[in-house]
């Protein structure tokens, strides 16, 4: 198999996790248990955590060391950056989350069914990114990444893509919105990730030498997804365990996939 199919496969897997989850509107009759929606959110937030230290972070400041620099630096600057970018687009993109009345972003005359699906193409831009920047460093022949580590990634955001797109096809049954038109829509929310990760391996393989800051920013990105929308989301309310308990499994699944394939 030649390097495109192998990029084609590794950008697509997130995809499929998430049509995959919406594909649970057609099985799940009635709205999301809160506790099941804890627990999918808890879980979501430890595979990220875990993916952006050992898949990006950590390679991040190996490279930057292979490349004589200081291993911080670069990595300080692209987290920084990629939590910068994500507050752009979480300021200025108007968006819906799942158990909020109050849209967030510029003012616009948008149907909630609209919005919620802005909240969850938010969350995975940063993870197509994440993916692309590897598969990125994987071109370049660098010994710090290995196919079965950018596979690992590929897999990890795939797995808790699936209760993503559960989370958000289900609701959109509430905006009287059939369930093939949800199934649709919480599909495409997820098509942002293969683009992002094309047009991210495009960009970084053009500036290899600044692939530590692409990885770190990538982490960045990920990272404000999960403090400011996931955690928060997984903690309101009664039952906060539940999504505490499913973070440190999430936490500790990627950890072994990346650890163990990588």
């Amino acid at each position: 198999m030649n390097n495109i199919s192998i990029i084609a496969i590794g950008l697509l897997i997130p995809f499929i996790g998430t049509t995959l989850g919406s594909s649970m509107v057609f099985f799940l009759k009635n709205k999301m248990n809160d506790k099941l929606q804890k627990a999918l959110l808890g879980f979501a937030s430890g595979v990220m955590i875990a993916a952006s230290i050992w898949s990006l972070l950590i390679p991040a400041l190996e490279m930057a060391e292979e490349q004589n620099k200081t291993p911080w630096i670069p990595a300080s600057i692209g987290f920084l950056l990629g939590i910068a970018f994500l507050l752009v687009l979480d300021t200025f993109i108007p968006h819906l989350h799942t158990n909020d009345d109050t849209p967030e972003g510029v003012k616009a005359n948008l149907k909630k069914s609209t919005m919620l699906l802005l909240a969850v193409t938010l969350h995975n831009i940063p993870e197509g990114m994440a993916v692309g920047v590897v598969f990125s460093g994987l071109l370049t022949d660098n010994v710090l990444i290995t196919l079965s580590g950018a596979i690992a990634l590929s897999i990890g955001i795939a797995i808790q893509n699936f209760p993503e797109g559960a989370i958000i096809s289900m609701p959109l049954k509430d905006y009287n919105i059939s369930k093939k038109r949800a199934f649709l829509y919480g599909s495409l929310s997820g098509i942002v990730e293969p683009i992002f990760g094309f047009l991210t391996i495009l960009v970084a393989h053009l500036v290899e030498p600044l692939l530590p800051g692409f990885l770190s920013f990538a982490a960045g990105a990920m990272m404000y997804v999960v403090i400011e929308e996931l955690i928060p989301e997984s903690q309101s309310g009664n039952h906060s365990n539940i999504g505490t308990i499913a973070a440190a499994l999430g936490f500790t699944l990627m950890m072994i996939l990346d650890v163990a394939l990588g």
